[in-house]
């Protein structure tokens, strides 16, 4: 089976893009990138650290 080179993988990308826009695309993302952790941690490994970025709520927090 041939591999995928990149001109196939830019169709693929724009082919997506138009089906769901730039906007619902990064929350696709994000979904996904949440099932990915949740599937390892469910699998027995170790959860991954959290982030040092503080959420958007937690900002304004500190400002009031």
């Amino acid at each position: 089976m041939p591999s995928m080179g990149s001109m196939e993988w830019g169709i693929i990308l724009i082919i997506v893009i138009i089906l769901f826009g730039v906007g619902r695309l990064s929350e696709a993302g994000g979904a996904l990138g949440k099932a990915v952790r949740e599937f390892r941690e469910s699998m027995g490994g170790q959860p991954e650290p959290k982030s040092e970025t503080k959420s958007e709520s937690e900002v304004d927090a500190k400002k009031a």
